[in-house]
C-alpha cells in the first residue's frame, strides 16, 4: 500500500524517473524501522515538478513514543518558509542536523535533514527525522529563568561586600548564604547574632556554618533543594530552610534559615494545656449536672405528690439540656463552640422520647444549616429550646395523642432564627402565662440580646427566636 502511494504521488507531482521512484520505494518501506529506533517521526519529501514546493511522499510514526503529529502528511506540500532546512538540502544536497523547527501543529521539533542521492549523484529528495521537544523547551526555559533569579539573588548577596544595604538587613530570621563547601559568605544582622551566642569571635566569614551549628549537618548534606525542618538548639526551637541555588543545572550556593519559634510553640503549649484544663471543667460540669438529674429521679421514684410532679420533670429536662451542651462539647475536637444541630436534635429526641412514657406518639424532625456557636450561648440557647419543644409536648397535645414538631434553623448573615412548629391545638393568647415561656423571654432578651414571637398558625403553633451570632457562625 505504501508503495503504490509513494508511486502515485511521485508519478502526480514528480519529474522523477522511474528508478528514482524505485530508490524512493525501497527507502519508504524502511521508514517504520528508522522512526522505531530513533523515536521518531519520519518523512521523505521530494521537489514537486515546478521546483516551488517538496511534497511529503511518504511518512512513519514511532509505536516507541508518542507521534509528533495527530494527523497524517502524506500528500501534503512543504513550504520553503516553514521548512527552510528541507529546502536548503534539495538545493546544495548537504545535511542539516539538529535544527530547531516548529510544525504546522504548533509543536517545537528538532528536525535532522539528509539528502536522498538518485543516478548521477542527484538529489532526488530528502530523508527528515522529527523529534518533539516542546516539553524540552519548556523547562529549558524555566531553568533559564531561574539562574536569572539566582544570579540576580546572588549579585544583590555580593554587593554587602561594598556596604549597600539590602532587605536581608532588616529581617528577623537569620539568614546565611553558604557557597557549595558549606562555607558563610554572608549572614545578616540576625544570624550574626546568632552565632554571637556559642562563639564572642566575630571571624565567621569562610568557616563552615556546621562548626557552629552541628545539629543542621543532616539538612546541609541531604540531597533534596528544597527542605523544610524543626529542630531545638540553644534551647530554643528554630524552624529551619535550606534552599539551594542553582546556576545552569548546578549548586552556586546555598541559603540557610533560621526563624526562632519557641514564642510560638510555647503559645501552642499553653493552648493544649488550656484546652485540657476546659475539657477537664467541663468534664466535670458534665458529672455534676447528670449528678443532680440523678438525685432528682431517685426524690421522682420514692413518690411525690401530684401537683410537684410536672415541676420535677421541668426541672429535670432543664439539667439534662443544660448537660447536652457539655455531651456535645466533650464529643467534638473543640472546647469553645457547639455544634447547634446537634445540640437542638439531641435535646428534642430526648424529650420526645420521655412523652412516649405518657402514651404520646409525637415525631419530631430538624432542618437547615448547621452552625456553631460559643459554648456560653448555647447554655442559653439550649434551655431556649428545651422549654419550647417541653411547651409542645406538654400544651399542644394535651387532648391528642399523636402529633408532630419540625425545627427548623435559619442563618442569614449575622442572625440566626430557630421556628419550633407544631400541629397541635394551637397557641392561645388568652392561655395563662407560663413558667417556661417566661424563661424563655427572659433569656432571649438579657442572654441573647434577641426577641421572641409565639402565634398560632393555621395548624398549630409557630414560635421563633432570633439573635444574633456576633461573627461566631462557622458553616459545615
Amino acid at each position: 500500500m505504501i508503495k503504490t502511494t509513494v508511486e502515485e504521488l511521485c508519478s502526480l507531482h514528480t519529474n522523477l524517473s522511474a528508478e528514482d521512484v524505485s530508490r524512493i520505494k525501497e527507502l519508504a518501506s524502511h521508514l517504520p524501522l528508522i522512526a522505531d529506533l530513533n523515536r521518531a517521526n519520519v518523512f521523505i519529501d521530494c521537489p514537486t515538478k515546478e521546483g516551488k514546493y517538496a511534497v511529503v511522499v511518504a511518512e512513519a510514526a514511532p509505536s516507541t513514543t508518542k507521534s509528533v503529529y495527530e494527523k497524517p502528511v502524506v500528500g501534503k506540500f512543504a513550504y520553503e518558509a516553514f521548512e527552510p532546512s528541507v529546502y536548503y538540502t534539495l538545493r546544495t544536497g548537504k545535511p542539516m542536523f539538529l535544527n530547531r523547527a516548529l510544525t504546522q501543529e504548533g509543536k517545537t521539533v528538532d528536525q535532522s535533514v539528509v539528502p536522498i542521492m538518485g543516478s548521477r549523484q542527484r538529489v532526488i529528495g530528502t530523508l527528515i527525522m522529527e523529534k518533539d521537544i516542546t516539553e524540552l523547551v519548556q523547562r529549558q526555559q524555566k531553568m533559564e529563568a531561574l539562574s536569572e533569579a539566582t544570579e540576580a539573588l546572588s549579585g544583590i548577596l555580593m554587593g554587602l561586600a561594598e556596604n549597600r544595604p539590602i532587605i536581608p538587613e532588616m529581617i528577623e530570621e537569620s539568614i546565611f548564604f553558604l557557597d557549595q563547601d558549606g562555607r558563610i559568605l554572608y549572614c545578616n544582622p540576625s544570624g550574626t547574632n546568632l552565632i554571637q551566642e556559642i562563639v564572642e569571635d566575630g571571624s565567621w566569614i569562610g568557616k563552615e556554618l556546621v562548626a557552629y551549628f552541628p545539629v543542621i549537618q543532616s539538612i546541609l548534606t541531604d540531597a533534596d533543594e528544597l527542605i523544610v525542618q524543626e529542630i531545638k538548639m540553644l534551647k530554643k526551637v528554630f524552624q529551619v530552610k535550606k534552599i539551594e541555588l542553582l546556576q545552569q543545572e548546578r549548586a552556586s550556593g546555598t541559603f540557610i534559615i533560621f526563624k526562632n519559634i519557641t514564642e510560638l510553640r510555647e503559645k501552642e503549649r499553653e493552648l493544649i494545656v488550656k484546652s485540657v484544663a476546659i475539657r477537664e471543667i467541663h468534664h466535670r460540669v458534665k458529672n455534676n449536672l447528670q449528678t443532680i438529674a440523678s438525685l432528682l429521679r431517685l426524690q421522682m421514684r420514692r413518690g411525690l405528690p401530684e401537683e410537684s410532679k410536672v415541676h420535677f420533670v421541668e426541672s429535670l429536662n432543664r439539667i439534662t439540656s443544660i448537660a447536652s451542651v457539655y455531651e456535645i462539647i466533650l464529643s467534638g475536637s473543640s472546647v469553645d463552640d457547639v455544634d447547634l444541630f446537634k445540640l437542638i436534635e439531641k435535646i428534642g429526641n430526648t424529650l420526645v422520647f420521655e412523652a412516649e412514657h405518657e402514651h404520646k406518639h409525637i415525631s419530631i424532625t430538624y432542618s437547615g444549616s448547621h452552625t456553631r456557636i460559643s459554648s456560653n450561648k448555647a447554655v442559653s440557647v439550649a434551655l431556649v429550646v428545651n422549654e419550647l419543644i417541653q411547651n409542645c409536648v406538654k400544651h399542644a397535645f394535651r387532648t391528642i395523642h399523636q402529633g408532630k414538631i419540625e425545627v427548623i434553623f435559619h442563618s442569614r448573615q449575622e442572625q440566626m432564627e430557630i421556628q419550633v412548629m407544631d400541629n397541635g391545638e394551637g397557641y392561645s393568647p388568652q392561655a395563662k402565662p407560663s413558667l417556661g415561656l417566661d424563661i424563655v423571654k427572659m433569656m432571649i432578651e438579657h442572654d441573647l440580646s434577641g426577641n421572641f414571637s409565639i402565634k398560632r398558625a393555621e395548624t398549630g403553633t409557630i414560635a421563633s427566636v432570633k439573635f444574633p451570632l456576633n461573627r461566631e457562625e462557622v458553616q459545615l
